[in-house]
């Protein structure tokens, strides 16, 4: 009996063993470890593995992989805020390093997953997408993240024109005049190539200005904004200037 428990024994050891990926060194079994189970989602286990890599073998070749893996870790846990910072430190640590497109990338990605739902709140996780797509497209444009930085970056700047125009109206409604203009013109400016967005803050520009009663200016953006607007637009624009005309 307790020779069969025995050999049931060494049976069960050496078949845990075999599951455990082979490497030549420790750093390496201990990398190809956290692999394995960052695949399988037990993100827990795979720090442990990476960690050990970190305090043991902190001048081994997988040191470096595994600072990588730690950030990929922490981006499968949907821990964004600190991936975004993991991913930063390994591009300002090995600047040279050949996997580099994919961690401005993924700073990229990190900066993406925090942006909200709703464009009434902060979106400034947006801005630093597209900062760091735009690095993507600049520095490394023959990759394969090339497609998914400009599809992120449209719909990224597509919630910010949304968040100035809601801004900007904001001002309007509650009859904050001088405040709605100034987010107009500067819409106007920003946004040359959104035709609909610029038509609209050429009206608000003029409608705002007539209600500060600043007749002059209001004719002079009137005349400005009617050479460029569209049928429907040039009738609220004409209809403000005759108010300004008749200075009410």
């Amino acid at each position: 009996m307790i020779k069969a428990l025995a050999l049931i024994f060494v049976i069960l050891f050496a078949s845990c063993s075999s599951d455990a990926p082979k490497g030549k060194t420790e750093a390496e079994s201990l990398y190809r470890e956290a692999e394995e189970l960052m695949e399988a989602e037990r993100y827990i286990l795979a720090t442990e593995k990476l960690n050990a890599i970190k305090t043991q073998h902190p001048y081994s070749f997988y040191a470096t992989p595994a600072e990588l893996l730690q950030a990929d870790v922490l981006f499968k846990q949907d821990n964004f805020v600190e991936a975004a910072a993991a991913y930063l430190l390994f591009r300002d640590f090995h600047p040279k390093h050949e996997k580099i497109p994919y961690v401005v990338f993924k700073i990229a990605e990190s900066y993406y997953k925090q942006i909200p739902d709703t464009i009434d709140r902060d979106l400034e996780p947006a801005i630093e997408s597209i900062k760091f797509y735009d690095e993507v497209l600049q520095k490394y444009g023959d990759s394969s993240y090339s497609k998914d930085a400009h599809t992120r970056i449209e719909k990224a700047q597509k919630m910010l024109r949304q968040k100035d125009q809601y801004i900007a109206d904001f001002y309007f409604r509650t009859k904050e005049w001088s405040a709605a203009r100034y987010w107009y013109l500067d819409m106007i400016e920003r946004y040359q190539d959104h035709p609909t967005l610029k038509h609209h803050a050429m009206v608000k520009t003029v409608e705002s200005t007539r209600m500060l009663k600043e007749w002059d200016a209001c004719k002079e953006y009137s005349e400005k904004f009617l050479q460029e607007v569209d049928k429907e637009d040039k009738k609220a624009i004409k209809l403000a200037l005759d108010n300004c005309d008749k200075k009410i």
